[in-house]
Protein backbone atom coordinates (compact mmCIF):
# COMPACT_ATOMS: atom_id res chain seq x y z
CA UNK A 1 0.00 0.00 0.00
CA UNK A 2 1.32 3.44 -0.92
CA UNK A 3 2.43 5.75 1.86
CA UNK A 4 -0.33 8.21 2.72
CA UNK A 5 -3.09 6.27 0.98
CA UNK A 6 -5.20 6.06 4.15
CA UNK A 7 -5.11 9.76 4.93
CA UNK A 8 -8.40 11.63 5.11
CA UNK A 9 -7.82 14.97 3.41
CA UNK A 10 -9.53 18.16 4.50
CA UNK A 11 -11.17 20.54 2.04
CA UNK A 12 -11.81 24.27 2.18
CA UNK A 13 -13.24 26.94 -0.10
CA UNK A 14 -13.57 30.68 -0.43
CA UNK A 15 -14.95 33.04 -3.05
CA UNK A 16 -13.43 36.46 -3.69
CA UNK A 17 -14.85 38.82 -6.33
CA UNK A 18 -16.25 35.95 -8.41
CA UNK A 19 -13.09 33.82 -8.13
CA UNK A 20 -13.54 30.53 -6.30
CA UNK A 21 -10.57 29.02 -4.44
CA UNK A 22 -10.73 25.39 -3.33
CA UNK A 23 -7.99 23.85 -1.18
CA UNK A 24 -7.25 20.20 -0.37
CA UNK A 25 -4.98 19.63 2.65
CA UNK A 26 -3.21 16.46 3.71
CA UNK A 27 -3.24 17.04 7.50
CA UNK A 28 -0.36 14.61 8.11
CA UNK A 29 2.17 15.61 5.44
CA UNK A 30 0.98 19.23 5.08
CA UNK A 31 0.79 18.98 1.32
CA UNK A 32 -2.14 19.49 -0.98
CA UNK A 33 -3.64 21.19 -3.99
CA UNK A 34 -5.32 24.48 -4.71
CA UNK A 35 -7.80 25.04 -7.52
CA UNK A 36 -8.51 28.61 -8.57
CA UNK A 37 -11.63 28.99 -10.71
CA UNK A 38 -12.06 32.32 -12.53
CA UNK A 39 -15.47 33.89 -13.12
CA UNK A 40 -15.32 32.66 -16.75
CA UNK A 41 -14.88 29.05 -15.54
CA UNK A 42 -11.16 28.75 -16.35
CA UNK A 43 -9.51 26.66 -13.61
CA UNK A 44 -5.87 26.37 -12.55
CA UNK A 45 -4.41 23.69 -10.29
CA UNK A 46 -1.36 24.18 -8.09
CA UNK A 47 0.48 21.66 -5.94
CA UNK A 48 1.00 23.11 -2.47
CA UNK A 49 3.19 22.60 0.58
CA UNK A 50 1.91 23.95 3.88
CA UNK A 51 3.23 24.40 7.39
CA UNK A 52 1.66 23.35 10.66
CA UNK A 53 -0.22 26.67 10.85
CA UNK A 54 -2.27 26.00 7.68
CA UNK A 55 -5.58 25.49 9.50
CA UNK A 56 -5.17 28.73 11.47
CA UNK A 57 -4.21 30.51 8.24
CA UNK A 58 -7.26 29.21 6.39
CA UNK A 59 -9.53 30.27 9.25
CA UNK A 60 -7.93 33.73 9.39
CA UNK A 61 -8.45 34.08 5.63
CA UNK A 62 -12.18 33.23 6.02
CA UNK A 63 -12.05 29.86 4.25
CA UNK A 64 -14.93 27.54 5.11
CA UNK A 65 -15.03 23.76 5.07
CA UNK A 66 -15.90 22.24 1.71
CA UNK A 67 -16.83 18.77 0.55
CA UNK A 68 -14.47 16.37 -1.20
CA UNK A 69 -17.13 16.00 -3.89
CA UNK A 70 -17.08 19.71 -4.75
CA UNK A 71 -13.28 19.78 -4.92
CA UNK A 72 -13.13 16.68 -7.11
CA UNK A 73 -15.84 17.92 -9.48
CA UNK A 74 -13.71 21.00 -10.17
CA UNK A 75 -10.51 18.92 -10.28
CA UNK A 76 -11.99 16.70 -13.00
CA UNK A 77 -13.54 19.55 -14.96
CA UNK A 78 -17.10 18.42 -14.32
CA UNK A 79 -18.38 21.80 -13.09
Amino acid sequence: MAKGSNIVHQYFKKEIEGVKILVKVNPILFTGEEITVAADGHAELREMEFDEEIFDDLKADAFEEASPLEFNLYLNGLV
